[in-house]
């Protein structure tokens, strides 16, 4: 499937100021079908991208991105094999010095780990899990190779990592069971090299996981159950922390919400910015910002709105939507959420729609954009049906 036709379609719908709804009208397709295309989960054919790149001006661009897309397979990267690939020059360098694992290979694998994490941010689900899944793979074939204690410890660790990344990965996807049997991974190799950061990392990851399924009292045990085992002053230490106020909140516990955010804020305030703080494991202190708008919402208190307008003006001044795009989609639900408290749901329903659209909204996420879609439905709104349509092109 093509990437960079859906990333161009979106771009020239939103510059001509089309929904997804009204393109497909246009064209005449299912809005079902834009979504699709958008999301990189359906390939468009020929006569499709002439009509789309007709309707939204792109001036023969759509067009060529389609052909792209239908070139021979030899001539096409594969985001599927590059994990493979990368691991192939690895594997030459390591036979090459020695049949044993070796500190070299070890210092690749834990940069390939933060290239990962780095990753998580901009990269579809499906294709982080697939590399995610080829290097799991390697190093479980490398714990048989001839190591040192010292080298199988770090061997532990970097497994422990991958497979916590990939249980966040499948939580994404909303692939339960897979979510599970990767985190339990990540848990007992965290156990068994002692690394209590990815052991809090686990729980805070679990944690995250039973409060999108509405398991609020079970998300504040978790959360603390982090903290418990998280380093003092580490990112996961913040991030534990930030999750244990989003469980208060849906239990509609104002004065423990407030408390878990008033100390996420003082925390974050000491770290300084990170060099990769689209690093998923790195806590970056503008994503405060974020939680603020998200927790806050689901208190209704009437602060919300700011903290979320305050993320979508910043990555837009910044021009941040590639590198932040789960994060301006997120905001724009945070803000959805917020205008639902002070009754203002045509705007609700606007800046919801926004974030369905941009293709960038996680399974893990849809209940949240569902409250507002359900909101606007109760009342019976004019644009009801067509956010709801939105809201199940995702889906699909």
């Amino acid at each position: 499937m093509s990437t960079e036709f859906g990333a161009e379609l979106r771009r020239y719908r939103g510059a001509a100021g089309l929904s997804q709804g009204a393109l497909a009208r246009l064209v005449p397709i299912s809005q079902a079908t834009i979504s699709r295309y958008e999301s990189g989960l359906q390939a468009v054919d020929p006569a499709n991208a002439e009509r789309l790149d007709e309707i939204v001006g792109a001036g023969g661009q759509l067009a060529r991105s389609a052909q792209n897309q239908h070139a021979p397979a030899q001539y096409r990267a594969s985001a599927a094999t590059d994990g493979d690939t990368e691991l192939a020059a690895l594997e030459l360098a390591r036979r090459a010095a020695s049949n044993n694992v070796g500190s070299t290979t070890l210092a690749h694998l834990e940069a390939i780990v933060d290239d990962l994490a780095t990753a998580y941010p901009v990269t579809p689900p499906g294709e982080l899990a697939s590399r995610l899944r080829t290097h799991i793979g390697y190093v479980t074939n490398l714990l048989d190779a001839r190591v040192t204690l010292s080298e199988h410890t770090r061997l532990l660790n970097v497994g422990a990592w991958l497979s916590l990344l990939a249980a966040t990965v499948y939580i994404d996807l909303d692939q339960q069971p897979t979510a599970t049997a990767y985190l339990r991974t990540a848990a007992s190799l965290a156990s068994d090299a002692g690394h209590a950061e990815i052991t809090a990392w686990c729980y805070e990851t679990a944690a995250w996981r039973v409060l999108t399924n509405g398991e609020y009292r079970q998300a504040v045990a978790l959360s603390q159950a982090a903290r418990h085992h998280a380093p003092d002053g580490s990112s996961v230490m913040i991030q534990a922390t930030a999750q244990e106020g989003r469980a208060w909140a849906r239990l509609g516990n104002a004065q423990e919400t407030r408390r878990a955010l008033g100390e996420v804020h003082r925390m974050a305030e000491r770290l300084p910015q990170p060099d990769r703080p689209e690093h998923h494991y790195v806590y970056d202190p503008t994503k405060a910002v974020a939680y603020t708008a998200t927790t806050l919402a689901w208190i209704a208190d009437p602060a919300a709105e700011g903290y979320a307008r305050a993320v979508i003006d910043r990555l837009g001044a910044e021009n941040d939507h590639q590198r932040w795009p789960r994060r301006v989609a997120s905001a724009h639900i945070d803000l959805g959420l917020s205008l639902l408290g002070s009754d203002r749901l045509d705007e609700a329903a606007e800046v919801t729609g926004k974030a369905l659209e941009s293709g960038r909204v996680a399974p893990s996420n849809y209940w949240r954009a569902d409250e507002v879609v359900r909101a606007v439905e109760a009342r019976g709104l004019h644009v009801a049906g067509e956010l709801r349509e939105t809201y199940r092109a995702l889906c699909q």
